[in-house]
C-alpha cells in the first residue's frame, strides 16, 4: 500500500488504525499501533473497532430488505408500520414516511438523549420518548441530520421481523456474510480484541472510560464493532448484489456543505463528488471511515480510535481513491488566507437546536459563534452554560472555525432565506433554525 501507517500514527497522534483496500476483486489490509494507551495491547487485523454511524448503511441495508419482502413501503407513513407512533407534533407523526427517516428530512429531534436501559426493550421504550421530544421542522422540510431518526427505522426492523434489532442485524448480515469479528453489543466485543477510543485531555491523549452509550442508539451507530476486513466484507456485498444499488441513487441533492466533502444523499449512503458514496461514524473517541466507487469496484475502510483519527484516513483515503479509482478526494477546510467580512445582513442572528441558542454576530473586523445551551445535557457537552467560537467566511454560504480542534475545522452554512433576506437556517449537518 502506498503508504506507512505506522508512521502516520506517530505523524498525527493517533494510538491505533486498521486499514482494508478492495480493489481488483481482493481485499488488503493491515493494523498497527495499540488498542489502548493504557493496556499496550497491539492493534491485530482481526481487532475491532466500532463504526459508529457507519452504521447506518446496516440498517437502510434491512430496511431495503423489508421492502424487498414486501413488509415495508418507503413512501407510506410509518406510523401504518407502527401502531402507536407519536410525535409532538400530530401532523408530523401522520405524515412521516420511511424515505424521510433514511434521507434526514423527518425533522426528528436529532439530539434526543434519553436512557432507556440496555435491554432488548431499549430501542422501542426509546421511540416512544419521542412523542415529548421537540419536533424542529415539518417532515420533507430541509435535511437535517438525525440519529433519532435512524432509531426509528431500527424500531421498523424489530416490529416486522418480530426480534430485537441486534438479532436481525446477525441473522440477516453478520451470519450469512460470514463477518467472524463483528459485534453487536459489548457482550459480544468482550469476546474480541477490542479498541479503546482515545480523545484529547490537558494537551494528552487519553482513553475513554465508556465504550457507548443505552442501547436504544444501536441502529444510528453506538454499538457495532468489527475489523476493517470484515466491514469490507459487508461493502463487498453492496458492490455485488444488484438490488442494494438503489440505495445509493441520489435521494437529496445538493445538501449543505458541513466540511466533510459530501455533495448529496441517498438511503444511507452519503455522496461524494465523482461518484464515490461512503458514510463517516464517531464513537466514544473511535472514528470510521469508509469511501466506495462502486463503477471502479474499488473501496477503503479507515478505522481509528482517536477523535483526531481524520486527518490520517483523509491521507489514506486521497491516495487510495486516486491511484485504484482515479478520483480526487476533496481537500480538508481550512480559512482562506484572507477572508472578507461575513455578510451580517444575512448570516447574523440566533439560531435554535435542541441543544443550544446559537448567535453569530459581528463584532468590529471579527466574528463569532456564541452557543448557549438549552438543557443540563447540552451544558455538560458545553463545559459550562456558554461557549463561545471565534469563525471567518469561507465563502458566500459559509463559515469556518477560525482554529482546529482534534478533529479539524468546523464548517456551518446559512440555508435559506427569510422574508428579509435573512438565512433560515445555521447547518453543520444538523438544522438550527432563526429565532432572532
Amino acid at each position: 500500500m502506498g503508504w506507512d501507517l505506522a508512521e502516520l500514527l506517530a505523524k498525527y497522534g493517533v494510538p491505533g488504525a486498521q486499514v482494508a483496500v478492495l480493489a481488483g476483486g481482493e481485499i488488503r489490509d493491515e493494523a498497527a499501533g495499540v488498542l489502548s494507551l493504557r493496556t499496550g495491547v497491539e492493534v491485530m487485523t482481526d481487532s475491532i473497532f466500532k463504526i459508529g454511524s457507519i452504521t447506518k448503511v446496516w440498517t437502510a441495508t434491512l430496511v431495503r430488505q423489508l421492502v424487498d419482502d414486501g413488509l415495508l413501503d418507503l413512501d407510506r407513513p410509518v406510523r401504518d408500520h407502527l401502531p402507536g407512533f407519536r410525535l409532538s407534533d400530530p401532523a408530523a407523526a401522520g405524515a412521516l414516511t420511511t424515505r424521510q427517516l433514511l434521507t434526514h428530512t423527518g425533522g426528528i429531534d436529532g439530539n434526543h438523549f434519553t436512557d432507556t436501559g440496555r435491554n432488548d426493550d431499549a430501542i422501542g421504550r426509546f421511540v416512544a420518548t419521542l412523542a415529548e421530544a421537540e419536533q424542529l421542522l415539518p417532515p420533507g422540510t430541509a435535511f437535517s441530520y438525525s440519529n433519532s431518526g435512524y432509531v426509528v427505522l431500527g424500531r421498523l426492523v424489530e416490529v416486522l421481523r418480530g426480534k430485537p434489532f441486534h438479532d436481525v442485524l446477525r441473522e440477516r448480515l453478520v451470519a450469512p456474510l460470514g463477518l467472524r469479528t463483528a459485534a453487536t453489543d459489548p457482550y459480544e466485543a468482550i469476546l474480541h480484541r477490542a479498541a479503546v477510543g482515545h480523545v484529547r485531555a490537558g494537551g494528552e491523549v487519553v482513553p475513554v472510560t465508556e465504550w457507548a452509550v443505552s442501547y436504544y442508539a444501536a441502529p444510528s451507530g453506538s454499538h457495532l464493532a468489527i475489523s476493517a476486513r470484515d466491514l469490507m466484507g459487508f461493502v463487498r456485498f453492496h458492490l455485488t448484489d444488484p438490488a442494494l444499488a438503489a440505495l445509493r441513487e441520489p435521494q437529496v441533492d445538493p445538501v449543505p456543505d458541513f466540511g466533510g466533502g459530501v455533495v448529496g444523499w441517498g438511503l444511507g449512503w452519503m455522496l461524494y463528488r465523482d461518484g464515490v458514496v461512503g458514510h463517516t461514524g464517531v464513537a466514544k473517541g473511535q472514528k470510521a471511515f469508509l469511501r466506495m466507487a462502486p463503477s471502479q469496484g474499488v473501496a477503503v475502510v479507515v478505522l481509528t480510535n482517536s477523535t483526531g483519527g481524520e486527518p490520517l484516513a483523509h491521507e489514506i483515503l486521497g491516495t487510495a481513491l486516486g491511484e485504484l479509482a482515479g478520483v480526487e478526494t476533496a481537500p480538508l477546510p481550512v480559512p482562506p488566507p484572507n477572508p472578507t467580512r461575513i455578510d451580517a445582513d444575512r448570516m447574523c442572528g440566533t439560531y435554535r437546536s435542541t441543544l443550544y441558542d446559537i448567535t453569530l454576530a459581528g463584532e468590529h473586523d471579527r466574528a463569532f459563534l456564541t452557543y448557549r445551551a438549552r438543557n443540563e445535557i447540552a451544558e455538560s457537552f458545553l463545559g459550562g452554560p456558554e461557549n463561545r467560537v471565534e469563525v471567518v467566511r469561507l465563502n458566500d454560504d459559509s463559515v469556518i472555525t477560525a482554529r482546529p480542534k482534534a478533529d479539524g475545522h468546523q464548517v456551518l452554512s446559512l440555508v435559506g432565506s427569510d422574508d428579509h433576506g435573512r438565512a433560515r437556517f445555521l447547518h453543520n449537518g444538523a438544522a438550527a433554525y432563526r429565532i432572532a
